[in-house]
Order: C-alpha cells, then sequence, then structure tokens
C-alpha cells in the first residue's frame, strides 16, 4: 500500500464533454505497468489528475495513499515525466536539477548523480534551449530519479530516443521495479512496449477496458501454425479430421488454428506427407491491444484497399 498507486470511481468532465468516467485501477509496485489507450481515451488526464495537476470532477488519485497535493516534498515520493519541454531553456542541465533539488530539500550532489545515470554528464552545463528531444527525455527522466523515489509516472517516455536510448530507458525502467518501486508509463510504441511491461491497464473513452498481465492477454487470443507442404491437398483433409480449422495463404501456405505444430508433424509424417515448414505464431502485443480497443477508437482514417484485378 505504501508505494501503490489507486484510482477509486475517478471521473472528470470538461463542461459536456466526459474525459475519464468512474475510472478505478491500482498499480502495485515491483512490476513495470503500461497505461494504453486509443488518442482521447483520457491517458493524459488521468496521469495529470494522478499528480494534481487537474482536480478531479469526482472520485480520487492516491499515491501511497495519500494524494499528490497532500505529499510533502513530493519529489522524495514521486517522479514524473509528463511534458519533455517542461525545462527553461536558458537554464543549463545542472542549474535546472538543481532548482528542482533546492525546492524539494534534496541534496545537491544527487544532481551530479542523476545526470550521470542518465548519460548527460557531458552536457552538464550546456542550456537546454540547444538540446535534441531525446536529450530532453533524458534530462526529464534525470529529475523524475532526483528524490530516489518509490513510484515513477512517465508519460510517452522513449519519445525522441534513439535506439540506444530506448533500451537504456527499458533496463532502467525494469531495474526500478525490481528494486520494488512502482513504475507506470504510458507510450503508443507497442513493440516497444511488449519489450518493457509486465501488466497494462487498457482506457478507452475514459473507461477501463482491461487489466492483466501481458502474457495473459496474449493466451486469451487463439494461436495458430504456419505449415509449408507441397502436398497441402493431402493435408488439409487430415487436419481438418484432427478438429483444426484450416486456411490457405496468397503464397500456397496452410494456417492451422486448434492443433499444435507437434501434433501436425507426427500426423503428416504417419501419412508419408513430407512438412518443409512448421511455424506456431501467437498474437503480438500490438494485434491484442487493436482487437480490444476496436470499439473505443474515437479517429479513424478511411482505408485505401488496391483493386485487384
Amino acid at each position: 500500500m505504501r508505494h501503490m498507486i489507486e484510482l477509486r470511481e475517478l471521473t472528470k468532465r470538461y463542461g459536456p464533454t466526459l474525459a475519464v468516467d468512474r475510472l478505478s485501477f491500482e498499480v502495485q509496485p515491483g512490476v513495470v505497468t503500461g497505461f494504453l489507450g486509443p488518442n482521447g481515451a483520457g491517458k493524459s488526464t488521468t496521469m495529470r489528475m494522478m499528480l494534481g495537476l487537474h482536480r478531479p470532477t469526482s472520485g480520487e488519485a492516491l499515491i501511497g495513499g495519500r494524494p499528490y497535493d497532500r505529499i510533502r516534498r513530493p519529489l522524495h515520493h514521486v517522479g514524473a515525466v509528463l511534458d519533455a519541454d517542461a525545462a527553461h531553456p536558458g537554464r543549463t542541465a545542472f542549474t535546472h536539477l538543481a532548482c528542482l533539488a533546492r525546492s524539494n530539500g534534496i541534496a545537491r550532489v544527487r544532481v551530479t548523480e542523476a545526470l550521470d545515470r542518465v548519460g548527460l554528464t557531458s552536457v552538464a552545463h550546456k542550456r537546454v534551449g540547444g538540446f535534441s528531444l531525446g536529450m530532453k527525455q533524458r534530462l526529464g527522466i534525470a529529475g523524475a530519479l532526483l528524490g530516489d523515489p518509490a513510484v515513477i509516472v512517465l508519460d510517452e517516455p522513449v519519445n525522441g530516443l534513439d535506439a540506444a536510448g530506448i533500451r537504456w530507458i527499458r533496463s532502467t525502467l525494469r531495474a526500478l521495479a525490481a528494486e520494488g518501486r512502482t513504475v507506470l508509463l504510458s507510450s503508443h510504441l507497442m513493440s516497444e512496449m511488449a519489450l518493457t511491461v509486465d501488466r497494462v491497464l487498457i482506457i478507452g473513452k475514459g473507461r477501463l477496458i482491461e487489466d492483466t498481465s501481458v502474457a495473459e492477454m496474449r493466451a486469451r487470443f487463439e494461436r495458430d501454425v504456419l505449415v509449408r507442404t507441397p502436398r497441402t491437398d493431402e493435408l488439409v483433409p487430415l487436419l481438418r479430421g484432427m478438429g483444426a480449422a484450416v486456411t490457405r495463404t496468397d503464397e500456397g501456405d496452410l494456417v492451422a488454428v486448434g492443433v499444435d505444430a507437434a501434433a501436425i508433424g507426427d500426423a503428416a509424417a504417419a501419412a508419408a506427407i513430407p512438412i518443409h515448414g512448421l511455424t506456431p505464431r501467437s498474437a503480438t502485443l500490438e494485434d491484442v491491444y487493436l482487437q480490444m480497443t476496436d470499439e473505443a477508437v474515437e479517429y479513424r482514417a478511411a482505408t485505401m484497399e488496391k483493386e485487384l484485378v
């Protein structure tokens, strides 16, 4: 409970617009939790209410059992980055962090340690206005880690980072969670989330759609096996006799659902049907996410289909 994030019937209205609708969930320590949803789902509004930047219409958001605005010296308890451009462009990286440290009673030595941890020591005394987006992201994360907090909240932390930077933030977040901290991040990069998070919270139109682990999400959707054989006409009835649903790809391969690769291989061997390829496949996090949020998508572009002649 000490380091947990709790939302209880959290609701936010902007006039007639219901941005967040009775949202309730918990974010536990020790795991990296991803916060997902289509554009307009209410993610940013929710995170701002967690951090006391927006006042809820009703309900509450608690961190360690208290609203953020009742936490004394909050940087000791919660580290957050909602906007990579939050630092004043005329300040140096060191001065920016030093101001944050002084405002929360944090030792000045922590500024040097935080800059070193995010790889900005060499530019510590350069003005933030000349930083790339990736460097600003690193500076924001340095600020979030300044007070050695138990709770980390990040909105789109990999924006602007190169491949090395993305790998760094991934390993950093997983290490923080392994230390028993509560880590919540939002992102639109499903491929990266699949490599980083342990659990996912998915919202759509301000409501909770799913609260589960990545493994549980994938397990709910059917897996299939891609089968390559020169004798498809013989294998299809054999697989259907085993209870599999079988379809053909445009390349002439078979896709079997309802039977695993080992069973297909054994049956084909017994029938003397050569197999040139057996590839078990499972849904990606992106596939599952898109299926789960399909009805909650607010903005849809028209699809362009190529006419087949």
